[in-house]
């Protein structure tokens, strides 16, 4: 079967329009907490701490509130995107449509990825309020935030496939992502940490991801760049995998 480029992006753009019809909400809520991160740490904390790596303490922190903020929202469009349909049971018209696995994560994955493109734009605008701060290698810094929005995105739309009920949905966001991203490094430094705490912080794979999206802003990172790329192109060809498989057994779709 050709690929369905019309059925892709019809896909994409009616995700895309759940989003747009929940702006104030969707966009609101990002700025808000990231605001009240910078009013609390960049200004009460941050002012009794000196630089680290040579960053200022309130520049310091934006790469991993971002962060913060990209891998909640992600995930949990891309799962919301396709419980719906499940849950509603229009699953079935997509399954019976002409439109195959790329057309499918195209649409939902890209939408959701796109989505968290545009709330970290909106972050980071955010952020220009309260403090200066510089990227270092804007590219580089823009092609990784795409590469782990699109990672992340994959990933809870598996999320999304393996919940059988709306709290399912917030168990993983909530129990995991968020706990280990505020423990991942978001803000402070691991090597701040006594031993052998920070030791045992190089096993939480969120430090990777904040520590990549740092040294693309300032060029100083706890772990190697290449080392935090490895990861997150290991972590998104492991969830490109688990969707190939969902889609050849029908696990859960069909159910």
């Amino acid at each position: 079967m050709s690929f369905n480029a019309r059925g892709a992006w019809s896909i994409f753009i009616r995700e895309l329009m759940r989003f747009l019809r929940t702006a104030f909400q969707s966009v609101l809520a990002p700025v808000m907490t990231t605001s009240l991160y910078f009013i609390v740490f960049g200004a009460a904390i941050g002012g009794r701490m000196g630089d680290i790596g040579g960053v200022d303490y309130a520049a310091f922190i934006i790469p991993g509130l971002l962060m913060l903020t990209l891998l909640g929202e992600t995930t949990s469009n891309a799962s919301f995107g396709i419980y719906m349909p499940r849950f509603t049971g229009t699953i079935y018209e997509l399954l019976s449509a002409p439109v195959g696995v790329a057309e499918t994560l195209i649409g939902f994955v890209g939408a959701a990825a796109v989505k968290s493109l545009i709330l970290a734009a909106i972050i980071l605008a955010t952020a220009r309020l309260f403090v200066d701060y510089h990227i270092a290698h804007p590219i580089i810094a823009l092609l990784y935030i795409m590469l782990v929005a699109a990672a992340f995105a994959l990933f809870g739309f598996i999320l999304g496939i393996w919940a059988d009920g709306f709290e399912k949905l917030g168990i993983i966001p909530m129990l995991f992502l968020t706990p280990l991203t505020f423990l991942g490094g978001t803000f402070y430094s691991i090597a701040m940490l006594p031993k052998p705490w920070d030791t045992i912080a190089l096993f939480n794979p969120i430090v990777y991801l904040v520590s990549g999206l740092r040294w693309a802003f300032y060029g100083t990172a706890d772990v190697h760049f290449t080392v935090s790329l490895a990861i997150t192109l290991g972590f998104l060809a492991v969830c490109v995998a688990v969707i190939a498989v969902i889609f050849r057994t029908g696990w859960r779709l069909r159910t």
